[in-house]
């Protein structure tokens, strides 16, 4: 397995790219309210990175075709924006990738659209914990699957379940690079932790069971019983002194 260990240049490149969809996602989170379409976010977010310099990240990528991944309530990710209006008690899931000079950047936040129950407050708040505190075991000397039971535990602990056919990553000149990031696993497994590694980690935590499916458009994956699913991601480079993350 071949990680990339990343020099300051590159380094700075990927927060060019990681700062233009942190800013993003702040800027959209006014825009989403019960009537809006998914759609019309999507125009956004294409319009704001293009007049930012950079390009989106996701869209033509293995066919994907838009801007963002926009899923809601019961969708994990990948979903295709649409006519689809929010309603009111929805929650939805915005993952966006940007590229700036050659190197990605990409973020995932998951919105409440309007007043949403106590109970999916408490997945999204937890689903946010869960990613910290696995980018807090992203320190050099430490192993991937630290990151993993970091996550696994907090969010099983609390009552939920991971989704385990989808994972986090490495990134870099592609979206997509080695290694898997895993959000379960065991301590002190897989590949070693090192200065200058940058990964997108990003855990997808369901309220209920952890079984998934496909729909018929092939991109859009959703809890097989139906209830809810939160999705945050960070990408975040290595350092001596720990992980610094880039879109915060």
């Amino acid at each position: 397995m071949m990680i990339n260990i990343r020099s300051e240049i590159e380094v700075k490149k990927m927060k060019k790219a990681a700062r233009v969809v942190r800013d993003l996602l702040f800027d959209i989170e006014s825009m989403i309210n019960p009537g809006i379409t998914t759609l019309e976010l999507d125009k956004y977010a294409e319009s704001y990175i293009i007049e930012k310099g950079a390009v989106p990240g996701f869209k033509g990528l293995y066919g994907f075709p838009a801007t963002i991944c926009v899923s809601i309530n019961d969708e994990v990710v990948h979903g295709i924006p649409s006519n689809r209006k929010l309603n009111n008690g929805d929650i939805i899931g915005i993952d966006v990738g940007s590229i700036v000079e050659g190197y990605y950047g990409d973020h995932a936040k998951t919105f409440p659209v309007g007043s949403i129950s106590k109970d999916i407050e408490k997945l999204i708040n937890i689903t946010k914990e869960c990613l910290m505190k696995g980018i807090n075991e992203a320190t050099p000397g430490n192993r991937i699957g630290d990151i993993g039971y970091a996550i696994q535990n907090h969010a099983e602990s609390n009552g939920y379940s991971v989704v385990k056919e989808l994972v986090g990553h490495g990134i870099g000149e592609k979206l997509h690079e080695e290694p898997q990031i895993p959000n379960y696993g065991l301590t002190g497994t897989g590949p070693l932790i090192e200065e200058g590694m940058c990964f997108a980690i990003e855990p997808m935590i369901n309220m209920g069971s952890k079984d998934v499916y496909t729909k018929k458009d092939g991109w859009t994956i959703c809890t097989k019983d139906g209830k809810p699913s939160a999705h945050f991601e960070h990408t975040i480079v290595v350092t001596d002194n720990g992980p610094e993350i880039l879109t915060i």
